[in-house]
């Protein structure tokens, strides 16, 4: 299980990208939409020449999601030499599809497949890097990636006899991986064209669901954040083919002009269905959760309360980063968790049902840049219905929170049972000067992140205790040998400055915020120095 959430964490590296390249992308998309901005959108004329010219390099990790996941996953996958285990990634992934490029074009027939057409002529075929292949998607590039970053940690350090020498490392790697890749070329060319029919019923099927699909597909993407498992709900859907080609996220981006310019409902448009709507959820109920917390803190813990939350809370709805503010009640009241992904999938298949649809699963500038603005000409009342059942649910959550915050005593911020702990995160030179007498140590260290990096390590119990480090958009997710070593939640938040700990025998996750890549850097340099 610990691997599982690992793996589904490091899928956190690649899909970080996707958000900006969908503002460029629905930017463009809204200055070249001439029923809004008149003359000025003339495609003869330079303001529309210029939107096209960013529009175009806007589609780029659209157009190469694949390579995209190949190249993120060992850079948190790898347990060392990251940058070898990418390139043999990269160079195992362009052999698997040049293998099913030589199947295909030689025995075809066999498998049921002609490539003779290409890609127009064949819509279960793409091109990966020039290569004419199956169109495994993303499901191929993780898949490969995956076997890859497997062989990497098995096999990078073993010792070749002196004459092969020149083959250790990654070069030995990719040869592994070259014969590997050939086994799975025939099974992919034998299996997957029946995949692509079962994909298409599954389409179907999720499509036909209704509303009871919305509902359970934004219920499980909430309560399995915790288990990092989240990751495997949604992306099939936002990236994958579950419900449309290529994923949600790039069918809807790359449709944008399309439904600018027609006042059919948006839902009469879209065949992939109200999922990815999540966003709504982040935006609206971060809300009303983070007014609930602050009204039930004391009176003295308002103000030191009302900071964390602020942060926290823009977080959430701007950028869609829920985790700060999820695991400040998650772990101390999950009663509290579970009524947020009841209430948030309710709101969201509430707000389907007024026509809602679309690309909304990160925060609202992706919400507002490749839905609101774009589209608001034409689908106005879609949005304001959106806007309207969001602000109910906030106050839902707020009452509901607010009442069962009260009625259980749950020991939030502002409510510790220790009057005498103040409600604020420390950092390392705070501690050290109430540790040390009011003497503060000189820095000592190249950057902040070295610092709080430093102070991780030694609540971990030391670099010769951790087996492994990875990290997803705001957790640093540890493997440890020894889980007595690890100190407790109150040192890493007065010495780290860390949100919170959550420890389940050798797993242990750091909430960190969202310099947590930057700190595992770190920690990776100095594990590296030892």
């Amino acid at each position: 299980m610990n691997a599982v959430r690992r793996f589904g964490s490091a899928m956190i590296v690649p899909v970080l990208l996707f958000p900006f390249f969908g503002i460029i992308v629905g930017l463009a998309t809204l200055f070249k939409n001439e029923q809004i901005m008149g003359g000025l959108a003339d495609p003869d004329g330079l303001w529309y020449q210029i939107w096209t010219f960013m529009e175009n390099t806007g589609w780029t990790v659209f157009n190469h999601m694949e390579l995209v996941f190949v190249i993120g996953l060992p850079i948190s996958l790898a347990k060392k030499a990251a940058g070898r285990a990418t390139l043999a990634a990269v160079v195992a992934y362009l052999m698997y599809n040049t293998f099913i490029n030589s199947i295909l074009d030689i025995w075809g027939p066999a498998f049921g497949v002609d490539i003779s057409g290409g890609v127009e002529g064949n819509p279960g075929l793409t091109e990966i890097a020039g290569i004419l292949t199956l169109d495994t998607n993303i499901m191929g590039a993780i898949v490969i990636s995956g076997i890859t970053i497997w062989l990497h940690n098995r096999y990078y350090d073993k010792k070749l006899p002196d004459a092969l020498g020149i083959f250790q490392g990654g070069p030995f790697i990719v040869m592994l991986s070259f014969f590997v890749m050939i086994p799975l070329a025939f099974l992919t060319a034998w299996v997957w064209p029946v995949v692509q029919d079962g994909i298409g019923s599954l389409q179907g099927f999720m499509i036909a669901s209704g509303y009871v699909g919305v509902w359970l597909f934004h219920f499980l993407e909430r309560i399995l954040i915790p288990t990092g498992l989240h990751h495997f709900i949604y992306t099939p859907f936002q990236f994958g083919p579950a419900v449309v080609d290529g994923g949600i996220t790039a069918n809807w981006v790359s449709r944008l002009g399309e439904f600018a310019a027609s006042d059919t409902p948006l839902r009469e448009q879209w065949e992939g269905g109200a999922f990815l709507l999540q966003g709504n959820i982040k935006m609206f109920g971060s809300i009303g959760i983070a007014l609930a917390i602050y009204s039930t803190a004391r009176a003295e813990k308002k103000k030191q309360v009302g900071a964390l939350l602020l942060a926290a809370t823009l977080t959430a709805v701007v950028a869609g980063i829920t985790e700060p503010l999820e695991f400040t009640f998650l772990f101390i009241a999950p009663l509290l968790f579970l009524l947020h992904a009841l209430l948030g999938a309710t709101m969201v298949t509430l707000q389907s049902a007024f026509g809602l649809v679309g690309n909304q699963g990160g925060g609202l500038i992706e919400i507002a840049t490749t839905n609101w603005i774009p589209l608001m000409g034409n689908h106005w009342d879609v949005y304001i219905a959106q806007i309207i059942i969001g602000a109910a649910f906030t106050v839902i959550y707020f009452f509901l929170f607010r009442w069962l915050i009260v009625k259980f005593d749950f020991a939030l911020p502002g409510r510790e049972k220790d009057e005498n702990q103040e409600t604020k995160l420390y950092t390392k030179a705070d501690y050290r000067v109430e540790k040390e007498g009011g003497k503060a140590e000189p820095a000592a260290f190249a950057s902040d992140y070295d610092r709080r990096a430093s102070a991780f390590l030694e609540g971990l119990g030391g670099v010769d205790n951790i087996t492994d480090v990875t990290n997803c958009a705001t957790r640093l997710r540890v493997t440890v040998k020894d889980p007595d070593q690890v100190k407790g939640q109150d040192y890493f938040k007065n010495n780290g400055e860390a949100h919170g700990l959550v420890q389940n025998g050798q797993s242990i996750q750091v909430i960190v915020g969202l310099s947590v890549p930057q700190v595992r850097d770190s920690i990776e340099a100095f594990i590296d120095e030892n």
